[in-house]
């Protein structure tokens, strides 16, 4: 699994965790539907900037987004 899969995972799973709909992600992230979607496809690799924007949104620290699923705690 390369690390934008993993991103693509750990974003997926942390929205439904938070019970966010994408529209309500992307909006306060800051960015659109439909990039935040490619992004959870893993078709987009995300910028450090993007990261941090969609961590804040999801009230959590960036790191969570690329720890693979195996060191998770």
């Amino acid at each position: 699994m390369d690390l934008r899969d993993v991103f693509a995972a750990n974003l997926r799973r942390l929205r439904h965790e938070k019970g966010l709909a994408q529209d309500d992600l992307a909006y306060e992230a800051g960015v659109s539907r439909s990039y935040l979607s490619q992004l959870e496809k893993g078709t987009f690799y995300a910028s450090l900037k993007i990261l941090e924007k969609v961590a804040k949104a999801l009230g959590v620290e960036p790191y969570e987004l690329i720890i693979p699923p195996k060191k998770r705690r």
